[in-house]
């Protein structure tokens, strides 16, 4: 038997279905898929199945000095038990085994990892085949040539592995101890992770202590003689040779104005037309495509979440390159020929083969490992993909029909005109020859017209504006900028970047789009600067890069890199061995800034978001012990400390971010009060003890500002029922035949809610959230959750515990916010009183609280 292993199910699958001429079986082994035809057998891997850590002895942080991680031996161990066991089987039973993982250093190790797992069971021959993307052409060439495992290649990529642990353990654990933040609030440190934070912090920093300057602007509306259309000209003057528009003295700025006011007409003095050459886009590399992707809306990790489901599914070439150069035996014309009868791309490609000659453009790199990203020629019917998944498809081929279009004209006219002794000047551009733009509709192409005109010609004067303006700070770094920043400092590789910028965002560094800093992010930041300036330099992370690069290409080896980095994380504990008292300090009192609301009315402390044992929010005062002062909290979704504050409390408004029914929660101190002053409104008999104990159904509000139907012998009996957060409830005179309950009616906005019935409302509500399978849920479409089946998601229920993490590295094409964005949709199988002062609530309340508002978009505002 010939035993074929690649990097995940999905390229298992579909080099299974090549190789064997789509006869391949599926079979299960302890529930992992294998595929067979003749005598060969496929089976996936889910990316690293083995991970590198510490001994059990080291794994206690409280016993454990973090320095002591440093020279601690590093134990490789099975982090996917099923499919270890599995390879381990199909080991036994083979005569030859060929590895197809992908082909780059994340790649080659995995790779290395199995032919570990085979060595320990047999000594059979092991071959490596490599690919650049999953086509029949390229996956029949590679298997026809095997070569070799790269192990210095798959060696750089264990050195990464290795001194990432050590540091990030090492520095995680000194500053988590230091400031007492365990659990699941660590302080995460890592070697690439800290660096890049640093970079979006100090723009931070920039735009805070920015400050700006006053100026102006003036402009003209010309038109010619009789015409009803004008066009705006802009003021400017010279400036030791330049042209100034900004104006910086408002004195002078006020004459001008009233120079343009006073002119009837304006002259034109010159004209210049140019003809430009607009050259179409290099190729794609990764950086690029993250680039054009986040144009489009998609986050770093998304985009590349999609290209690497489209790899596994034959449609594009391998998406993490940093070539910019398409290899020699690419023949640009058949592969744009292969577009022809597309639907979507015919056209284009009848414009592009109608071209003399089709020559790509090159960037600055060329690379041997893979070709820049382009689409293989096989074409998927538009059904096969979701909305996401064709769109980037579409961008990668029509940036590839961008190389190799002809380049764009265009016609430039500037015209300068005289007003009063004030000079104007005005630009046009029009396009003469569409080039590459007509194929590639992502870059601008936009044209403006200036009428015909020639010197001496006479305009008039038809409006005049002045604006006072200020200099502006600059911009929050983008993700795809800040990837090609980190690029630029050598920062992480094209297959890491998007990875750690989605690490900042777990870890709680980052938030917002661009991404900005948290207080959390700051006062790591600061503390790294004062205390162990390596801990976040650039130079030190690039340095590392650069010799796990030495090791691929031979010229080091894994342990002396290690041994080197070793030895820097040593001289940076040397550095924070005396500071840590200061260093725990610091961060504690900085903690708090993201979750401080305001002053206590009972003490001297401020007020800060609490989170109790059992996970629920809360508010409480910064002086506990001494000061219990506390409210409560929605008990769905997490808290956000808002800028707005409450004018008559002094706190901040909170945020409770819940996915789709995030809300505004506003001044917990006001939410407690309305409920305080609210008295129950009794609206009919509980219909689970009102005929033997004579419970009444009564209208509540509750301190954490949920309102909902609850009877009134609470604790005794607690039913309830969910009400909407927002507008007045008013209570009808119309009763529901099946409950006795009266109709309400919510009004909230221009037109009234009718609720109806709070039990019916309720059930048809639960009725519209089953969750049944998979495809309810949002996001979810047939082949998605063909995937999701494959590696055991088969229910909604099975998705309620599993690690977002893991799901994602499992399934192609899916990220762990997504899993996450599922299982918010999930109804709450569990929830708990989140009242820290037990203000009546009970269990079925809270739940009407996190999941019942009967009408998302109209119960939240």
């Amino acid at each position: 038997m010939e035993l074929i292993i690649t990097e995940k199910n999905n390229a298992a699958r579909r080099i299974a279905e090549i190789l064997s001429d789509g006869s391949a079986t599926t079979t299960q082994r302890n529930g992992v898929n294998v595929y067979e035809w003749g005598t060969k057998t496929c089976v996936g891997l889910s990316g690293h199945v083995v991970g590198v850590d510490f001994p059990e002895e080291y794994s206690d942080w409280r016993d454990v000095e973090p320095v002591e991680l440093i020279d601690a031996d590093i134990v490789k161990s099975p982090t996917q038990e099923n499919i270890v066991r599995t390879l381990r089987q199909l080991a036994r039973e083979t005569d030859e085994a060929i590895i197809a993982t992908d082909y780059d250093r994340e790649g080659e190790l995995i790779g290395k990892e199995a032919y570990e797992l085979i060595r320990e069971e047999t000594d059979v021959p092991v071959k490596r085949v490599r690919f650049s993307s999953i086509t029949d052409r390229e996956v029949r060439d590679a298997f026809a040539e095997p070569d070799d495992i790269d192990f210095d290649l798959a060696a750089a990529g264990e050195a990464r592995q290795v001194i990432d642990l050590v540091w990030g353990a090492a520095l995680t654990r000194f500053l988590s101890l230091s400031a007492r933040q365990l659990g699941e609030d660590f302080i995460s440190v890592g070697r690439v992770q800290s660096p890049t934070l640093k970079l979006i912090v100090d723009r931070e920093r920039e735009i805070q202590a920015f400050e700006p300057d006053d100026y102006w602007e003036l402009s003209a509306d010309l038109a010619t003689d009789g015409a009803d259309d004008s066009f705006e000209a802009q003021y400017f003057y010279d400036d030791d040779g330049s042209e100034a528009e900004r104006v910086w003295v408002e004195a002078d700025a006020d004459d001008a104005h009233e120079r343009l006011l006073a002119a009837d007409s304006a002259e034109i003095t010159t004209v210049r037309r140019r003809t430009r050459t607009d050259n179409p886009p290099a190729p794609f590399n990764t950086t690029a495509f993250i680039s054009a992707a986040g144009s489009l809306g998609y986050s770093a990790q998304r985009a590349m979440s999609i290209a690497e489901e489209l790899y596994t599914t034959g449609y594009i070439t391998y998406p993490r390159t940093d070539n910019t150069v398409y290899p020699e035996d690419l023949d640009p014309a058949e592969l744009v020929a292969a577009f022809g009868e597309s639907r979507a791309f015919g056209d284009a490609a009848e414009t592009l083969l109608a071209l003399d000659d089709l020559e790509p453009t090159e960037g600055d790199d060329e690379t041997t490992d893979h070709p820049p990203i382009h689409p293989t020629g096989e074409l998927p019917d538009r059904g096969d993909l979701s909305d996401d998944e064709w769109e980037v498809y579409e961008l990668v081929v029509r940036r590839f029909f961008a190389t190799v279009a002809e380049p764009a004209t265009w016609e430039h006219l500037r015209v300068v005109a005289a007003a009063n002794g004030c000079q104007l000047k005005a630009t046009g551009k029009r396009l003469l020859e569409a080039g590459y733009h007509e194929v590639y509709p992502y870059s601008s192409a936009s044209e403006s017209f200036l009428p015909d005109l020639a010197e001496g010609d006479a305009l008039d004067v038809t409006d005049v504006c002045l604006e006072a303006k200020q200099t502006q700070p600059p911009r929050r770094y983008g993700q795809s900028r800040l990837i090609e920043t980190m690029s630029d400092l050598g920062l992480g590789t094209k297959a890491t970047r998007h990875n750690t910028l989605e690490k900042l965002y777990d870890r709680g560094y980052i938030e917002g789009d661009p991404p900005r800093p948290t207080a959390l992010a700051e006062a790591v930041v600061e503390a790294a600067e004062e205390f162990a300036e390596h801990v976040v330099s650039d130079e030190m992370t690039a340095q590392l890069e650069a010799d796990m690069t030495a090791i691929a290409e031979g010229e080091a080896t894994l342990d002396d890199v290690t041994a080197e980095s070793r030895e820097m994380l040593e001289r940076v504990f040397e550095e924070l061995r005396e500071s840590r008292e200061a260093v725990g300090d610091h961060l504690q009192e900085s903690l708090k800034a993201d979750r401080r609301l305001g002053p206590c009315p009972e003490s001297d402390h401020d007020l800060l978001i609490r989170q109790s044992r059992q996970g629920s929010y809360f508010v409480g005062c910064d002086g506990y012990p001494d000061c219990q002062y506390t409210l409560p909290l929605p008990s769905s979704g997490e808290p956000l400390v808002l800028e707005e504050t409450c004018e008559e409390h002094g706190l901040n408004h909170v945020k409770m971010l819940a996915g789709r029914d995030t809300f505004v929660h506003g001044c917990p101190q006001c939410a407690a009060d309305e409920a305080d002053e609210s008295e129950d409104e009794v609206i009919g008999a509980c219909p689970e003890c009102g005929d033997e104990e004579g419970g009444n159904l009564a209208i509540k509000h509750l301190r954490s500002g949920s309102r909902l139907v609850g009877c009134t012998r609470y604790p005794d009996c607690d039913y309830s029922l969910p009400l909407p957060r927002r507008g007045d409830i008013e209570v009808t005179d119309d009763y529901c035949d099946d409950h006795g309950l009266p109709e309400l009616v919510v009004h909230s906005g221009d037109d009234p809610w009718e609720l109806g019935c709070p039990i019916c409302n309720y059930r048809e509500y639960q009725a519209r959230q089953a969750v049944d399978d998979l495809e309810d849920l949002d996001g979810i479409g047939p082949a998605t959750a063909e995937r999701l089946e494959a590696v055991g998601i088969e229910a909604p229920e099975d998705l309620v515990d599993a690690d977002p993490e893991t799901v994602a590295a499992e399934v192609q094409g899916v990220s762990a916010d997504q899993v996450r964005d599922w299982q918010s949709q999930l109804p709450d199988l569990d929830t708990g009183d989140d009242d820290p002062d037990d203000d009546g609530g009970t269990d079925a309340e809270d739940a009407a609280d996190s999941d019942a508002e009967p009408e998302t978009g109209v119960a939240d505002d």
